[in-house]
């Protein structure tokens, strides 16, 4: 691998991210940057960052919902 190159587990984990975000926003009817932010603050990045990998093999509906369980139990509140 050449130096500034991606592994495919970098790029799958990028994909997944770029995937999930956006419909994140969209079935919690807000902003792709709505969401980036809502999912920092109440600590959804964090966890889709570290769970990425088992994230991506769920069906999206129980991926989203994880996610938003993750927020709500920091507080998020929408």
């Amino acid at each position: 691998m050449e130096k500034g190159e991606l592994s495919k587990e970098q790029r799958d984990k990028v994909a997944f991210i770029t995937f999930i975000v956006p419909e994140f926003a969209l079935a919690y009817k807000m902003s792709t940057t709505q969401a980036y932010h809502y999912l920092k603050q109440y600590g959804g990045w964090d966890y889709l960052l570290e769970h990425w990998w088992a994230l991506h093999t769920d069906n999206k509906f129980y991926a989203l919902k994880d996610l938003y369980q993750v927020c709500y139990e920091n507080g998020g509140m929408r």
